[in-house]
């Protein structure tokens, strides 16, 4: 599979798996810009400031450059060196969490700003009390921040707030590296089988700017809705993708409680031995989940699971089984063999966590 394949399964299918894992770090990039939102908003030139609508696009453009770079260093690194370099199923539970949670301390940061609009200097200048406390006046006082009075913000916000998103986009789109979504993890193994730096370079990167768009509309929407009053709506939608995420790490990493299955064993269906002495049972790896998500086996024997797709362009087309990621094809079928086990769940997942399945030894 080429760049240009890539880059069409990135619009294709990563936009909804990468937004929902990747996506949640792009509220890191909302802060107070500094200016105010609407007519009045404009450049001041005697601290350099820019506008708002540049401070949004330098923070996603900078983002989108940050994740581009990552994702094309990293498959140079896959080209050149292979599998080894990629991370362990218990690796990326960790760092989904740990995504998560930054994501959503964002998003609480966000919440206790609501209402507190920052605000520059307009034509009447500073008065005097501005002057004492060192903050600019505002043709809507009550609407602003930072100050005694809430009269303004510190003079010295403007510049903080137009510099720090250039630096927080570049590292926060490098971080997505260590997020990776489900779609990512198929692509690396494209990567992999490339067998060249350049070619794995030149096949994450057309992913990564694949996913580009959906990524800076995303981006530009958060920036924009933190800086009116559906301030909220953007950080309750901040808050719960950074709670999917955290989530989704559990589940990969199996630490849910009481994430087994609760079916009864007879009402579940069974995996059949055939005269080899191997254990057969057929999954779907479906875009909703595997179907059928428990399963029975019975215990001693080997078991050869054999997972099935059609049309599959979701996270489940990564399967991490018994500690190993198995990539399936988007249509098709590929065999899974299991040792001898004891009693006891055994209980797999796709590439993100998002969905897991069963198998029941008996």
């Amino acid at each position: 599979m080429g760049p240009a394949a890539l880059f069409a399964s990135g619009l294709a299918a990563g936009t909804a798996s990468c937004a929902a894992v990747q996506g949640g770090l792009l509220v890191g990039l909302v802060r107070p810009t500094g200016t105010r939102s609407g007519p009045s908003a404009r450049a001041e030139p005697s601290t350099g400031t820019t506008t708002e609508a540049g401070a949004n696009t330098a923070a996603v453009g900078t983002f989108l450059i940050g994740r581009l770079a990552a994702h094309t260093l990293l498959g140079g690194l896959l080209g050149l060196a292979g599998s080894a370099v990629r991370l362990g199923a218990s690796v990326r539970a960790v760092l989904l969490v740990g995504a998560g949670l930054m994501v959503a301390v964002h998003a609480v940061r966000l919440l206790r700003r609501r209402g507190g609009v920052a605000c520059a200097g307009g034509p009447r200048g500073r008065s005097a009390s501005a002057e004492r406390t060192g903050c600019a006046t505002c043709d809507d006082p009550t609407r602003c921040s930072g100050c005694s009075g809430g009269h303004g913000i510190p003079a010295a916000a403007p510049i903080r707030a137009t510099r720090s998103p250039v630096r927080r986009g570049l590292a926060l789109g490098t971080a997505t590296l260590l997020v990776p979504c489900g779609v990512t993890i198929t692509m690396e193994v494209a990567a992999v089988s490339s067998g060249s730096a350049l070619a794995g370079a030149a096949a994450l990167a057309g992913f990564a700017l694949g996913t580009a768009p959906a990524l800076a509309a995303l981006g530009l929407l958060l920036r924009r809705l933190a800086s009116s009053r559906l301030a909220v709506l953007a950080a309750a939608a901040a808050l719960a993708a950074g709670l999917f995420t955290v989530a989704s790490g559990l589940s990969l990493g199996g630490w849910l409680p009481g994430a087994g299955p609760a079916a009864r064993a007879d009402s579940v269906p069974a995996a059949s031995a055939g005269p080899d002495g191997v254990q057969r049972i057929t999954i779907w790896a479906t875009e909703r989940g595997f179907r059928p998500g428990i399963v029975t086996a019975r215990a001693g024997l080997p078991l050869e699971i054999v997972f099935r797709t059609r049309d599959n362009y979701g996270c489940t087309r990564t399967v991490t089984v018994d500690g190993h990621d198995v990539v399936l094809p988007v249509t098709g079928q590929d065999a899974v063999r299991l040792p001898p086990r004891g009693a006891g769940d055994l209980r797999y997942a796709c590439g993100m966590g998002m969905y897991a399945g069963f198998i029941r030894f008996i």
